[in-house]
C-alpha cells in the first residue's frame, strides 16, 4: 500500500517511515516530491485539525493516493496557547527558525521557570480516495528554555524542554525524541488505524 505525506520536509518523511516501519511494514511511504507538483493550499483553518485536513484532502485530491498530512506546534501557557497555529510565521511570513525562537525568548524574558510551560500539539490527518478521515492528535509537554541548546531537530527544539529532561528536544536522539514527540504520538496513533 502507497501513502502520501503530505511535506516536502526530509525530517518528517523519514520520522514517518521509522514509526510505520514498525507499526504498519507494507505501507510505502512518499512525500510531495515523489507525486506530479499541484499547488498546494494556504493554511487558512485556526486549527491543527483543520490545517491537517485541509493538506490531506489536496493531496488525495491531486495524487489519487491515500494521504496522511500533520499540522503542528507550539503552545505557550504564558502566551495563552500561542504561538499555537502560527508557530512557523510566529515572527513573520518568511517562516525563519531563528526569528521566531528570538521572539519567544524575548516575550518570555521576564518570566521564571515555573512560568514557561507549554507543549507541543501535533494533529495528523489521513484521508482515504473513498473519502474516509480521522483525525488523531498528540501532545509533549515541557518547558521553553532560557537559551538554545543542541544541533538536532528543528523550529523551536532547541528552546524547548520535554517533561522531565534536562536536556532540549535538540539535544535528543532521533529515536529518543520520536519516542516522547507530539508528532511520534500522533504518527504512531495514526499507523495503528490504517
Amino acid at each position: 500500500m502507497k501513502i502520501l505525506l503530505a511535506t516536502r520536509n526530509a525530517g518528517k518523511i523519514d520520522e514517518l517511515r521509522q514509526i510505520l516501519a514498525e507499526a504498519a511494514p507494507g505501507v510505502e511511504l512518499v512525500g510531495l516530491d515523489a507525486v506530479d507538483e499541484f499547488p498546494e493550499t494556504p493554511e487558512t483553518e485556526l486549527t491543527f485539525a483543520g490545517n491537517a485536513l485541509l493538506k490531506a484532502r489536496d493531496g488525495v485530491r491531486h495524487s489519487g493516493l491515500a494521504t496522511i498530512a500533520d499540522d503542528s506546534g507550539l503552545a505557550v501557557d504564558a502566551l495563552n496557547g500561542m504561538p499555537g497555529v502560527l508557530s512557523a510565521r510566529w515572527a513573520g511570513s518568511k517562516k525563519d527558525d531563528a526569528a521566531n525562537n528570538a521572539l519567544l525568548l524575548d516575550q518570555l524574558s521576564d518570566l521564571a521557570d515555573e512560568r514557561r510551560g507549554a507543549k507541543f500539539v501535533c494533529a495528523a490527518a489521513i484521508v482515504w480516495p473513498d473519502g474516509r478521515e480521522l483525525v488523531v492528535h498528540g501532545e509533549m509537554p515541557g518547558r521553553i528554555g532560557r537559551e538554545e541548546r543542541g544541533e538536532n531537530g528543528f523550529g523551536y527544539d532547541p528552546l524547548f524542554l520535554p517533561e522531565g529532561r534536562d536536556v532540549t528536544s535538540a539535544e535528543l536522539t532521533a529515536q529518543e525524541k520520536n519516542a516522547i514527540s507530539h508528532r511520534g504520538k500522533a504518527f504512531r496513533e495514526l499507523a495503528t488505524r490504517i
